[in-house]
């Protein structure tokens, strides 16, 4: 089984960065793709990001241009570089671990990002 521990969220003015980081514990990473999504207060868990095992990433529209994913194989690790915030990107973010053949998948536990105006 997989556990994912993510890391990296805070407070930031609008116009700032973040990068969010999520560790993958388990076996077998390169057979999973990595996910972000997001979810505010009252509204529905949003995907903003994914990442292949081979690096080919998707992005929501109101993130393309701003967001940027990446995994590092040696390291088990997922980022999310999040550049040119804005006050609507505030959210608990989660990062996800969907295995490709199963389709099973794993949350992380989730980070607040917060970016004031």
């Amino acid at each position: 089984q997989v556990q994912l521990v993510e890391s990296g969220g805070g407070l930031v003015h609008a116009g700032g960065s973040l990068r969010l980081s999520c560790a993958y514990f388990g076996s077998q990473f390169s057979l999973y793709v990595m996910g972000w999504y997001r979810q505010a207060p009252g509204k529905e868990r949003e995907l903003v990001a994914t990442i292949s095992s081979g690096g080919g990433t998707n992005y929501a529209d109101s993130v393309k241009g701003r967001f940027t994913a990446s995994r590092d194989h040696a390291k088990t690790m997922a980022y999310l570089q999040m550049n040119s915030l804005k006050p609507e990107d505030t959210a608990v973010y989660y990062c996800n671990a969907l295995h490709i053949g199963t389709r099973n998948d794993y949350w992380g536990q989730g980070t607040q990002v917060t970016v004031s105006s």
